[in-house]
């Protein structure tokens, strides 16, 4: 059969990956960073296991993994949440996506590089990977109050970013003497639109869910909704990811038997996420990391450095308790499809900047698959022990 040995790949993959799960509770290392390696060794750079066919649905699969989460995460905005963690949520999310800009954008002009991919690459260090994040606090569990907070920032920062992303594409715009305007209509629309359109899909979502077939909503249900809110924001060219976010919200504060809806699509996401980090994995291209050279470099560490004081800061701020203000930049470390679709908008608003933007985003992406989940489990633990949650009884 044509498609034979790309059926043996996904089910060779989906079975690794239990392996790989046994391993991570064997070692601590989060399963997301197990699999991104994982994808790393199989992929055309390893070992080329993967069909290419596979391969060649990457994209797709990333589209309805993503999108999937950003409607979990939608979840996670529950208004009864929210009056316990607002402050925390939008004081840290803030700051920590204005640090992460200043700290990097200013760390790389010291360093050399020119204003304007300076600026672009500050706004795309402000992104994270709501999908390894969601995944990590999943796996561990801990403390409860911390986890929902982490989450609850992932949620929005991304929003935070793209408007920052457009502000920073403008002035690098005036720096290269092109139209302000060509580059903040644009993200200007991206994000409108997705408010918009993920609120015209939430209300009858909301309104219809459990009332189309009498009970609890379907799985039907809920993946009909996310997987349409995501189509149709892709189609008209907006943020697929913050469309997803609001209808989740809409339905989580809104719906009737709403919690059974997210339980639904959880049992999918499962198998596609896995999917998702492995074939992110194999989408590695070593000459990419390397044409990063010290530009890359530079970048991961002042992302690290504008992660930690931005998260120290913010929670100082929103008066956190100190071990979490000390630990959630660390959490707050990993970065994936977000980075990557707004350096493919610079590199293409910017064609002469392109390929050094493209090369640091790509390298530094890989750095921060790999290690950013280890911080976030590593964070999540050290806030668990101090707050003597449930990790230290089982310890005991």
């Amino acid at each position: 059969m044509e498609y034979g040995s790309t059926l043996v790949a996904i089910g060779g993959l989906l079975l690794a990956s239990l392996a790989l799960d046994y391993v991570g509770r064997r070692t601590g290392i989060p399963r997301v960073s197990l699999l991104v390696a994982f994808g790393v060794a199989v992929g055309p750079e390893g070992a080329d296991w993967i069909p290419a066919e596979l391969r060649e649905t990457t994209d797709f699969v990333a589209a309805i993994a993503l999108v999937l989460v950003a409607f979990l995460l939608g979840g996670d905005l529950e208004l009864s949440k929210l009056r316990r963690h607002g402050r925390e949520i939008l004081l840290v999310s803030g700051v920590v996506v204005v640090a992460s800009f200043a700290v990097v954008t200013g760390g790389l002009v010291l360093a050399g590089a020119a204003l304007a991919p300076a600026l672009l690459l500050g706004a795309i260090s402000t992104a994270t990977a709501p999908a390894a994040t969601r995944s990590v606090v999943r796996d561990y569990g801990g403390n409860r109050s911390f986890s929902e907070t982490l989450l609850g920032i992932v949620a929005i920062d991304d929003a935070w970013g793209l408007i920052l992303f457009g502000l920073a594409a403008g002035l690098a715009a005036v720096v290269g003497a092109g139209a302000v305007g060509e580059s903040i209509g644009p993200v200007a629309w991206e994000l409108g639109g997705a408010l918009v359109l993920g609120t015209l899909v939430g209300v009858p979502a909301a309104y219809l869910t459990g009332r189309i077939r009498p009970g609890a909503p379907s799985l039907l249900e809920g993946l009909g909704v996310v997987l349409t809110a995501g189509g149709i924001a892709l189609l008209i060219d907006v943020s697929f990811l913050l469309t997803a976010i609001v209808a989740g919200a809409i339905v989580v504060n809104f719906a009737r038997h709403h919690e059974r809806s997210f339980r639904e699509i959880e049992y999918v996401d499962g198998p596609i996420l896995v999917m998702f980090f492995v074939l992110a994995g194999a989408s590695l291209e070593f000459d990419a990391v390397l044409d990063a050279g010290l530009a890359g470099v530079a970048y991961v560490v002042f992302r690290v450095l504008g992660r930690f004081a931005g998260g120290w800061l913010g929670g100082t701020l929103a008066r956190m308790k100190p071990v979490e203000r000390r630990w959630i930049g660390t959490a707050l470390m990993p970065q994936a499809g977000i980075a990557l679709g707004m350096a493919l908008v610079a590199a293409q608003e910017f064609p002469e900047h392109g390929d050094t933007i493209l090369a640091v985003t790509i390298g530094s992406t890989v750095i921060f698959e790999l290690f950013g989940p280890i911080g976030t489990r590593l964070a999540l633990i050290r806030t668990d022990r101090r707050n003597g949650t449930r990790r230290v009884a089982s310890d005991e």
